[in-house]
């Protein structure tokens, strides 16, 4: 069992000087956030495939442990018909594959309006999909989350070896007095709340690994009571012999990769997990209470 802990981007300027040391260039922000993180939803692929090139110097920016989760491009996943698009989806796969060891579970996201009526478009691109790279679904039309269609969903993954993408936005939802934060710096979090999909939140296990997409509030101590479920069900996961993949977001990035410490603090506490590469750092260069 392994836990990889990660963030939707590493290319965020705002956190030169406290997630990033000061005066770190962006062409070594990669190095730098694989310096203290282990995966990466990599959410630049669903906009545009990257060069080879491109590739090989991620692979380069690296070490091995580090894991890829690329996400399959728009033009795939919203433009149609899946079916229409798996020889793409192939093609896709091929592209990334120079990443070698470091390639981990493929994300492929759903529009809304992609319902249940189309499990049968759903299955021939499932079927399509290479076998040897593992695939986490994200489904945001409702009906999939309504019975039969939930657990015939979860019975198409777990067949093909895929994961049902978990993404809980409660922590950006669940707030009293949303009006409190108009024209301060998280009125961003009204933005955000809107362009995330507010869907039922269920223990989704089809497989032997967990693609769970955390979005955060941008105050930490917001975020306690919801990742303290997800910490009791993730521990109980690992303890299993499950991979747990986690993202952490936050309306504005700035807080996202220490939800991902306080979540790897909190299991490490409860289980014998490796330490992040970002505890070897000195922690004069980070302080857990101090980062923004």
């Amino acid at each position: 069992m392994s836990l990889y802990l990660g963030c939707p981007v590493w290319s965020f300027k705002g956190w030169v000087g406290n997630f990033y040391p000061k005066g770190t260039k962006s062409t070594d922000f990669l190095r730098e956030y694989a310096r203290r993180l282990t995966t990466i939803e990599g959410n630049t692929t669903f906009y545009a495939v990257p060069a080879p090139k491109t590739i090989e110097a991620w692979a380069e920016q690296t070490p091995e442990t580090f894991r890829f989760c690329p996400k399959i491009p728009k033009a795939i996943s919203h433009n149609g018909k899946l079916a229409d698009y798996a020889d793409r989806a192939r093609q896709f796969v091929e592209i990334m594959r120079p990443l070698a060891s470091r390639l981990g579970p493929m994300f492929l996201q759903l529009p809304p309006s992609y319902s249940p009526k189309l499990i049968d478009d759903l299955t021939a691109f499932l079927d399509a999909f290479p076998t040897d790279v593992r695939l986490g679904v994200e489904v945001r039309h409702l009906d999939w989350f309504e019975e039969p269609h939930r657990a015939i969903l979860n019975k198409l993954l777990a067949d093909h070896n895929m994961a049902r993408v978990v993404i809980d936005t409660r922590p950006i939802r669940d707030l009293a007095g949303d009006e409190s934060i108009k024209g301060s710096s998280y009125e961003s979090l009204l933005e955000a709340r809107e362009r995330k999909p507010n869907v039922p939140v269920f223990e989704e296990q089809t497989t032997d690994f967990t693609f769970l997409r955390y979005i955060g509030h941008p105050q930490m101590e917001q975020n306690h009571v919801w990742v303290e479920e997800w910490v009791n069900r993730i521990t109980d996961q690992l303890s299993a012999g499950t991979d747990a993949f986690v993202f952490c977001h936050s309306p504005d990035n700035m807080l996202a990769p220490s939800i991902c410490r306080e979540i790897h603090q909190r299991i490490s506490s409860r289980i014998q997990i490796p330490p992040l590469p970002w505890d070897d750092i000195r922690s004069d260069v980070f302080e857990q209470g101090k980062l923004f």
